[in-house]
């Protein structure tokens, strides 16, 4: 069946998450992976599964979040984001839509994935963030030390065991991944922000290493840490995970060979409104 692939934003505030839910009246919870599908059967007639590359829980954020799905007709790619969103709450949008081959899967074809998060540190004695960064900006109230933070984030950088630094990681076949990059900067208007890329994270990972790295910069934690939560994958030695409402997932590559041969556009066996 053909197959389409989605580049989505979204503000994760208001979603109990990506994946689809139940709750306990038995009825769907309100999820982006569930929106999304209602979305698709709106325009393309079709109930089928949306699946994304990355199942961010519920407030995380993402700029380019990676879905997919396939349909038993062909639809005009060019249409489609357009057709979507006429369907989505204004916290989805789906800002790219295109034809991969039929093989594309957006969680095991990605090789690197970024995600950002965003800390606004002395919010104390009622000094706390502006309003319009509260769904954005997690709040800390401790000053941090950007320079201690910068000091031990390139021990986060290569390829470890990560079990130190991940909640939940017994359904995993392997707690190993590699990290390409981890920056911490303080922008101009005093938000700091640390960025983790990477080819793959474990359950609260960034947060739990946002989180150590909050702790080294408020002084509670020595840099050297981090090699020693690495080399033991003891947790108690790391920091809190933090706030999902500072964290968005900025972007998901994929190597060129999993998106060629997509064809071009084709005129639609059924209509796309």
């Amino acid at each position: 069946m053909p197959r389409y692939r989605l580049i989505v934003a979204y503000d994760g505030t208001d979603f109990h998450g990506w994946q689809r839910q139940t709750g306990v009246d038995g009825g769907p919870l309100r999820t982006v992976q569930w929106c999304l599908e209602q979305a698709v059967v709106g325009a393309i007639r079709h109930a089928v599964p949306v699946v994304g590359a990355s199942r961010t829980d519920a407030g995380v954020h993402a700029e380019g979040q990676v879905a997919s799905f396939a349909v038993p007709v062909d639809v005009p790619a060019a249409r489609l984001a357009a057709a979507l969103n006429s369907r989505l709450p204004r916290d989805i949008q789906v800002r790219a839509a295109s034809r991969v081959p039929d093989s594309f899967d957006p969680i095991s074809d990605c090789d690197t994935k970024r995600y950002r998060y965003a800390l606004r540190d002395g919010c104390r004695h009622g000094m706390r963030a502006h309003p319009f960064e509260s769904r954005y900006v997690t709040e800390v109230v401790h000053d941090l030390d950007v320079g201690a933070m910068q000091s031990a984030a390139p021990a986060l950088v290569g390829r470890h065991d990560f079990k130190g630094l991940a909640g939940q990681t017994e359904q995993k076949a392997t707690t190993v991944r590699t990290i390409h990059a981890c920056d911490v900067v303080r922008s101009a208007d005093g938000v700091v922000r640390v960025s983790v890329q990477g080819d793959g994270f474990l359950y609260n990972m960034v947060r739990i290493i946002v989180g150590t790295l909050v702790e080294i910069g408020r002084g509670r934690l020595e840099a050297g840490i981090v090699p020693r939560i690495l080399a033991t994958g003891n947790r108690e030695l790391a920091g809190p995970t933090m706030p999902p409402e500072g964290l968005c997932l900025e972007w998901i590559h994929y190597p060129r060979e999993a998106l060629e041969g997509a064809a071009t556009s084709m005129a639609a066996t059924e209509p796309v409104a």
